[in-house]
């Protein structure tokens, strides 16, 4: 009897070694998550801000903001959207999704930009009644594949 019980928990523990031996030595490819977009997520108050990022002439004097935001709130917002000393407003309905910076969309640009293609620029989300986010949001040039349509002024 003893024995079927040694047995029975040597065979548990073999088992048990044998079937988690793989993942023993192997890293998890899910605790290093990298985003897939070119752009940067964050978020301020109810609202989602998803894959933001702006668009820039070559001489990265003048930027096109392309996001989308998801309004998570049963309330409609204007969610106000700072770079540098320049700030513009931008209405978001409740339960909704609004896509910024296609052509034919809702367009956020900024003028005296003073960032080149490759760096980073921050960018101040906020709205009423709420702690505002600050995002340091990559500029893209108009020549990088797939954003030709999103070129400032156009």
């Amino acid at each position: 009897m003893k024995a079927r019980v040694a047995a029975s928990i040597v065979l548990a523990i073999g088992l048990t070694a044998g079937m988690s031996g793989c993942t023993l030595l192997t890293p998890q490819d899910t605790l290093y998550i990298k985003e897939s977009a070119h752009g940067v997520n964050g978020t301020v108050g109810k609202i989602d801000i998803r894959n933001a990022l702006i668009i820039s002439n070559s001489s990265g004097t003048v930027g096109n903001l392309v996001v989308t935001f998801v309004n998570n709130d049963d309330r409609a917002h204007y969610l106000s959207i700072q770079h540098g000393s320049k700030t513009q407003s931008v209405g978001i309905m409740a339960d909704a999704v609004k896509k910024v910076g296609a052509k034919g969309s809702t367009r956020v640009e900024f003028t005296g930009l003073d960032a080149k293609p490759g760096s980073l620029t921050d960018v101040y989300f906020s709205y009423a009644g709420v702690t505002g986010t600050q995002i340091r949001v990559p500029v893209l040039s108009s020549t990088f594949p797939g954003y030709e349509d999103y070129v400032p002024g156009k």
